[in-house]
């Protein structure tokens, strides 16, 4: 305390005037370039190259940077020019050095993570799991900190040790959390669970994969409701059906029943056409008609007939969606134009018929 009041204040606050007005400049550069790189990356990237590629990774990462670039110069005139007193000018160069660090763990974390979303997300969507997302910092930021660390003069070793040994007590402890963060990352490095898939677990939960992070992973239901929660070893040791895979299909089957005098071939024309009218209207299906008039489009619309019920020949009309969120709305009309075409085509859809016997 007694050398802190017999600093020289005034004469430190005059010395530190002049790197104020370098930072402030330098900065005020720096926030006007990145303004300027911002509004041009916004304008030459398209809409399709918002998915993940080279070049969309290269943009992200170098956003901000133009800021960090010109605090590095202010400092850096700062340390070589101004004449500041040995620990003041020590204390810059270790602010440099750690702004160096810092922009380029920056750019490496962003550009490690944007690569490594690209190969595991089968659509190229920019989307990415809290978990590895995580793990991708934690891991940059801590080697750019101990960098830091070292060079300021402080040994890193001991922290090291420590965090060895404390790691080894926290596995003991945490045997549950543990067996939940590598039951997600093997859901992710398998690349049968993303982020945006469509599940349906054995449980019978099912809905949209919306996140998985280092305990839990997180389904909306179709019906957008309250978001399901369920740990990741649960996900990992249960039987998942996957609607996402190997591509967006999500299978509408609706039961139907038509009279015994029905003609067949009728009811199975007259119904695919109205599934295919209702699945181009509300999720853009594009039919792929040949020659013969078949519809070759692997998600066409079909009906599948199984049972000669008691006053029915029941079947299946059996629609598709690409996106999940749209089957009930699908369902819906699907039912209310069935019921006009049959109405208007004279195909009756029978009232269930018991015949009870007196034996008496």
């Amino acid at each position: 305390m007694e050398y802190l009041l017999n600093l020289n204040w005034a004469h430190i606050s005059e010395l530190l005037i002049m790197p104020a007005c370098i930072l402030t400049v330098a900065l005020s550069i720096g926030i006007a370039l990145n303004r300027l790189l911002t509004q041009r990356i916004d304008r030459h990237i398209k809409v399709d190259d918002l998915r993940l590629n080279i070049k969309s990774i290269f943009f992200r990462a170098l956003r901000g940077i133009p800021i960090n670039f010109c605090l590095m110069t202010g400092l850096y005139w700062i340390v070589n020019t101004s004449n500041l007193p040995e620990g003041l000018a020590r204390i810059f160069s270790y602010f440099l050095f750690s702004v160096i660090v810092f922009t380029i763990t920056r750019v490496l974390e962003r550009t490690i993570s944007g690569v490594v979303t690209m190969k595991l997300s089968g659509t190229g969507d920019a989307s990415q799991s809290t978990l590895l997302d995580t793990i991708f910092k934690t891991v940059i930021y801590a080697s750019g900190a101990l960098i830091i660390l070292q060079y300021c003069g402080i040994s890193v070793a001991p922290i090291l040790t420590a965090m060895g040994v404390g790691g080894m007590a926290v596995a003991l402890g945490l045997q549950e959390t543990l067996a939940n963060i590598f039951s997600g990352l093997q859901l992710i490095l398998s690349k049968q669970l993303r982020v945006n898939d469509y599940i349906k677990l054995s449980t019978g939960d099912e809905g949209r994969v919306t996140d998985i992070n280092w305990r839990f992973t997180t389904i909306m239901p179709a019906s957008e409701g309250s978001v399901v929660v369920i740990p990741n070893k649960t996900i990992a040791g249960s039987i998942t059906t996957n609607y996402s895979m190997p591509r967006d299909d999500i299978v509408i089957s609706v039961p139907i029943g038509v009279s015994y005098d029905s003609d067949l071939d009728k009811v199975e024309r007259v119904t695919v056409e109205t599934a295919r009218g209702i699945m181009e209207r509300i999720d853009g299906y594009k039919p792929i008609i040949d020659d013969k008039g078949i519809d070759r489009n692997p998600l066409a619309p079909v009906v599948r007939f199984h049972t000669f019920a008691d006053s029915s020949i029941n079947f299946n009309a059996v629609l598709h969606s690409t996106q999940f969120n749209l089957q009930f709305v699908m369902k819906h009309e699907f039912i209310k134009e069935i019921s006009r075409r049959y109405r208007e085509e004279g195909i009756e859809i029978p009232f269930p018929i018991r015949t009870v016997i007196n034996t008496k």
